[in-house]
């Protein structure tokens, strides 16, 4: 199976009460030896990678601000991802290093530029998270008075990462001589313009940034729409798959892998992992403690601020018979805009109660339960593998690689050391098309 590990640029993943745990570290969020520490530990445990989330802002959405966000700990990015990961790549060799970056307001020509820079830096380890963003707020961080639609996003998405591709075959693997005798440094005749033209982006290059070790960065995409699937059917090499019942994983892993196969690529060509949130002791029942105890921490306010930060629905203002849809427009993750839905037809008068105790779906249990629910979800065709997010920082990741990593690869199904050195050797996956 393939691990990956879930980050932010500060103290709150998705877990609204984690940072209020006495065992949260909360002194070095701004510190590059928190972020090298984490990324030795989970190397040393031989995980195929990590990812940071991002958003570019603060979540506004919930009572009209950011009050709640900022006064509670919200899930709040307070370092920029790119500035953050060659801090992680100086001190590893192997582990691969992921962030997330929005095709629907940066420039093809920058995200090449930039994403493979680190690229090469790494020594082949880098992913791209392609995000289409789904937040108004966003948006008009970058000069727009909202969101597009979620076609028009797609749309747009396809174009930039068609470019990319494009910018970052702009020199040849051979393309550097290098002879000082002749004077000869490269052949031009092996590098290339792009001259790519869309209906949305355009860009002439070439790229001045040479190929990588694994050619460009590894494509991850979390998507979970129709239009999502299609998407990541064509380019992703991960797909970052949400928790749910699971014959409802089985079902999103058949319709995946029949979409790369439609699209003409390998089902092997693509990572599906599960979203999954770990808590882990030695026994069941010291494990079970540990979680009442932080899902105590959570507070009620927080939980709901986080549910209408990504469904794009200020569900502090939503009544029983409104409109989900209606009240997000163009804003909303697909997957939380269900969610809510689902809620909303179920709950009815209780829609409110219901959303002021929505914590993730956590895998509790000793180092053998919580294994036991990994392989069983991997073997039953739920996935290839899984994102863990973690409840507090840095000990959830830190007793995951201590406790049940081990016990994984006792029983056949983690790696034990790396064989690659790259994050695409890690995945033995082809890039899309």
């Amino acid at each position: 199976m393939h691990l990956f590990a879930y980050l932010k640029t500060g103290p709150t993943a998705l877990h609204a009460g984690g940072w209020r745990h006495p065992d949260a570290v909360l002194d070095d969020f701004l510190e590059p030896g928190r972020y090298q520490a984490i990324a030795r530990t989970l190397e040393q445990a031989c995980f195929d990678g990590c990812f940071f989330a991002d958003l570019q802002g603060l979540y506004d959405i919930h009572g009209g601000g950011f009050d709640t966000y900022v006064r509670r700990g919200g899930q709040i990015s307070f370092l920029d991802p790119m500035v953050v990961l060659p801090v992680m790549a100086a001190v590893t060799s192997r582990l691969g290093l992921g962030a997330t970056l929005s095709t629907s307001f940066l420039h093809p020509y920058h995200l090449a530029r930039a994403l493979l820079s680190m690229d090469v830096l790494s020594k082949g380890r880098m992913a791209w998270n392609i995000v289409t963003s789904a937040t108004d707020l966003e948006a008009r961080n970058y000069g727009m008075d909202e969101i597009a639609d979620k076609a028009a996003r797609y749309e747009r998405a396809d174009e930039v990462v068609e470019a990319c591709m494009k910018l970052w075959k702009s020199w040849d693997k051979d393309a550097f001589t290098l002879d000082k005798e002749s004077g000869l440094f490269a052949d031009p005749a092996k590098v290339h313009y792009a001259n790519y033209e869309g209906r949305y982006v355009r860009t002439r290059g070439p790229l001045s940034i040479p190929q990588s070790a694994q050619g460009h960065p590894v494509l991850m995409q979390a998507g979970s729409s129709p239009r999502g699937i299609q998407f990541a059917a064509r380019w992703a090499e991960i797909v970052f798959a949400p928790d749910a019942a699971d014959d409802k994983m089985q079902e999103n892993y058949r319709t995946l892998k029949q979409g790369i196969v439609a699209a003409d690529r390998s089902p092997d060509d693509c990572a599906l992992c599960v979203q999954t949130t770990c808590i882990v002791a030695e026994t069941d029942s010291m494990a079970q403690e540990r979680a009442d105890y932080v899902n105590a921490l959570a507070t009620e306010e927080l939980n709901m601020a986080t549910v209408s930060a990504n469904s794009g629905v200020d569900v502090s203002r939503l009544a029983g018979s409104e409109s989900v849809a209606d009240l997000a427009k163009n804003q909303g993750i697909h997957e939380a805009l269900s969610m809510l839905e689902t809620v909303q037809r179920e709950r009815g008068a209780a829609l409110r109660q219901t959303l002021e105790r929505r914590l993730p779906n956590m895998i509790v249990g000793s180092y053998k339960t919580v294994a036991d629910r990994l392989e069983a979800m991997f073997t039953s065709g739920c996935c290839d593998g899984f994102v863990l997010t973690p409840v507090m920082f840095p000990g959830s990741h830190e007793s995951f690689c201590r406790m049940v990593v081990p016990e994984l690869q006792r029983r056949g199904l983690f790696r034990t050391h790396y064989t690659g050195t790259t994050l695409r050797e890690h995945l033995g996956t082809t890039p899309g098309r």
